[in-house]
């Protein structure tokens, strides 16, 4: 029997509470004494209600309780023993704590049928609440979205089901054999054109205009077009698929995708319209600007590499601690390269011919780079050299960890959600399924339109049948239960 000390108080009055009134409680097999006085501090809860009911009749104590024993007078609780002790220390210490090993959510559960707020939960443990609060509305957004290219809802229209169907083809992957195989045939193209702006830099490989300039081989050229011609289609359909257009043009990755189109068209605009307004040479420098903005390409593998995503969301997610490695070394480039001028400055074959000019030094320094083209030549320059390529060491190698730990956080959280909403899509899959087993007409309907669980009516089935409580309504969802019940005639 678990049993907390007891405590007196009094009320505003001054006049001290009765501790006559005491209920046994059992929870889960755990039996528990606990004491009016020590209960009615929070009034507005379930135990308080539950002490100051107790001289009722039976019918109407069994309506707070899952059972009621008159002869021991002792109510039975069919909750978690283990979360109950946490509930506990609310009428004791004033707060609650989550034990270690006691999922969040399951937890709040318990305080919401004790009646008690989540005001009362301790910093730490809203903190960790909020946590996995975030990750349940991550799962809850990716099961939805799979839910929502599943179901087939009669209520949109023609237009509405070919940008569906267009967008599925052009972002999503997974969703059909065509549209992995676009996605395929885009990353080949991408790394292609990559590949040939590198190829056709190569002067063995470039050919003379009428000019007498260099440009790349038409080969090259040719397939440089075809690369373009694919990418610019690719970008049209995904625009037109996009539910919400303003959204597509200003995102970070659709900008990158245009400023990969873009130099093409107008390289292609100057070289055929701009000799007639501006001078050749000026043209051609133009031409050759543009060019170099094609590397933006490259960036569009991240489009297609769930590796590089993880990589740009731990680079988000680590701005401060890059923020204080650019902090660190700045500090040590500016204080080491005015003394190594200091230093150096009475040496008549000094490399160091000003503070500006010793940054340089101090950064290939710094970083252990070292290109040799500027060093010390005396005794103390030397010795402020190696001064500063060992704290170059400890700048770089401190906010490394955190950068490193936060990458693997972040890998780590999505494949933790990708296996969490795949798992929860197949429980509900199954437990649809078991649904259609237990209702014939539902069955029947199902077994008629597809072989498959995914029919129309499975999918509105498990949509109210989820364990995520983001996902819809929650007082829809009963705990393991289907939410559809078959009455039998």
């Amino acid at each position: 029997m678990w049993e907390f000390p007891r405590t007196r108080y009094a009320d505003c009055n001054g006049s001290e509470a009765s501790e006559e009134t005491e209920i046994a409680v059992n929870i889960g097999g755990v039996k528990h004494i606990l004491y009016g006085d020590v209960l009615n501090r929070y009034p507005e809860t379930r135990l308080a209600e539950l002490v100051n009911r107790s001289t009722d009749s039976t019918q109407d104590l069994c309506a707070l309780c899952d059972d009621y024993d008159d002869l021991k007078r002792e109510f039975y609780f069919d909750r978690d023993p283990e979360a109950f002790k946490c509930i506990l220390e609310l009428y004791y210490y004033g707060e609650i704590h989550i034990k270690r090993g006691i999922c969040p959510m399951c937890f709040m559960r318990e305080m919401d049928y004790w009646e008690i707020d989540a005001e009362y939960l301790d910093e730490c443990c809203i903190s960790n609440l909020n946590e996995v609060q975030t990750e349940l509305a991550e799962i809850a957004d990716k099961v939805k979205t799979i839910l929502d290219d599943l179901e087939d809802d009669e209520t949109v229209t023609r237009g509405q089901r070919c940008q569906a169907f267009l967008r599925n083809l052009m972002e999503k992957p997974e969703s059909s054999l065509a549209a992995r195989i676009i996605a395929v045939v885009s990353f080949a193209l991408i790394l292609l054109s990559s590949v040939v702006m590198c190829v056709g830099t190569i002067p063995e490989l470039q050919v003379q205009d009428a000019q007498g300039n260099h440009v790349e081989h038409p080969t090259l050229e040719s397939i440089e077009t075809a690369c373009i011609i694919w990418f610019t289609v690719e970008y049209i359909l995904r625009f037109l698929s996009s539910s919400n257009q303003v959204r597509f043009v200003f995102s970070f990755m659709n900008i990158i995708d245009f400023l990969a189109i873009m130099p093409f068209y107008v390289v292609l605009i100057l070289t055929h319209l701009g000799t007639a307004i501006m001078e050749l040479a000026n043209v051609q420098q133009a031409v050759q600007a543009l060019r170099i903005m094609r590397i933006a390409r490259i960036f569009k593998l991240a489009r297609h590499s769930s590796g590089l995503q993880t990589l740009t969301f731990a680079l988000k997610s680590s701005l401060k601690e890059l923020g204080l490695l650019l902090m660190y070394m700045s500090v040590g480039i500016f204080l080491f390269s005015a003394l190594g001028y200091t230093l150096e400055q009475s040496h008549p074959e000094t490399m160091f011919t000003s503070i500006p000019q010793s940054f340089w030094w101090a950064i290939i320094t710094m970083t252990t780079v070292g290109y040799g083209d500027i060093y010390p030549k005396t005794t103390l320059g030397r010795c402020n050299a190696a001064v500063s390529f060992l704290c170059g060491v400890i700048a770089i190698a401190l906010p490394i960890h955190p950068i490193i730990n936060n990458f693997v956080i972040v890998y780590s959280k999505q494949r933790v959600l990708e296996t969490a909403a795949k798992h929860e899509i197949e429980l509900m899959a199954l437990r649809a399924k078991e649904e259609a087993l237990e209702c014939p007409e539902t069955g029947r309907t199902a077994s008629a339109g597809s072989s498959s669980v995914w029919d129309s009516a499975a999918v509105s089935a498990s949509q109210s049948d989820t364990y995520i409580p983001l996902l819809g309504d929650p007082t829809n969802v009963s705990k393991g239960q289907p939410a559809h019940k078959c009455k039998n005639n």
